[in-house]
């Protein structure tokens, strides 16, 4: 299967500095990261940096080996985690930062997925938009738990209360997990500067309706800083042909 791609950050309306990042091995298109980071101007920025970074070197580095997919991913996201922690601790001024991080890899004819935190992997098939990752966030986990409903969710107080980020030396897991795909489909990764202003419906909507891949990022971005953009914006596009 070809893989056509597209990928756009954008600082949004409200902040001056964008601390998210993001990567997309070109020309190959085997694997693809986003990162959103938090923790101060330059916090946020040094994390995402850090972890998109060290995730991207690992893969290159590993892409060969005998190491499962699952493994490889796994201990990119735990290399990323104690790069950042180290550097933590080498400036005292940096200790709060953090980020959250998905990655897409394409290996041995087997997508995978790995994610912290509540950047996004969504699928769509069809006119049918799935979220593949499910958010580390509190709301997240009372909205599985019954006690909140999924609109509720959007508008909660502790909507952006994270339970995981790469940046902390207690990090319970990572998130690593197979999917499918086939020709027609088409994948999005963002960070939460999408999702806090677009609706599933409208993401959808402009993925299924725009089939340029640059377009559909420019008009995905431009749609959410329309609504607001109080946060920054990242989005990969992945067109499976």
């Amino acid at each position: 299967m070809k893989r056509y791609f597209a990928g756009l950050t954008d600082t949004g309306v409200v902040r001056s500095v964008n601390q998210d990042d993001y990567y997309m091995d070109e020309p190959e298109g085997r694997f693809f990261i986003v990162a959103d980071g938090m923790g101060g101007h330059a916090g946020g920025q040094e994390a995402s940096r850090i972890a998109v970074q060290t995730i991207k070197n690992y893969l290159q580095n590993q892409w060969h080996s005998d190491k499962s997919s699952a493994e490889i991913l796994n201990q990119a996201f735990r290399l990323a985690n104690e790069t950042i922690v180290q550097e933590q601790q080498r400036h005292p001024a940096l200790n709060d930062m953090g980020t959250t991080a998905v990655a897409v890899i394409f290996r041995d004819d087997q997508p995978w997925c790995a994610h912290v935190g509540d950047s996004r992997l969504y699928r769509l098939r069809g006119s049918k938009l799935q979220q593949i990752t499910d958010d580390h966030t509190w709301v997240a986990r009372a909205i599985q738990a019954g006690h909140l409903t999924a609109e509720q969710g959007r508008s909660h107080p502790m909507r952006h209360v994270l339970e995981r980020c790469i940046g902390r030396p207690d990090l319970p897991e990572v998130t690593v997990n197979p999917f499918e795909v086939q020709t027609g489909d088409r994948l999005l990764l963002c960070s939460d500067g999408l999702t806090e202003e677009l609706s599933d419906a409208a993401i959808a909507n402009n993925l299924k309706s725009i089939r340029a891949g640059e377009k559909a990022a420019t008009t995905l971005v431009d749609a959410a800083k329309e609504k607001g953009g109080r946060d920054n914006i990242t989005v990969v596009i992945i067109t499976i042909a």
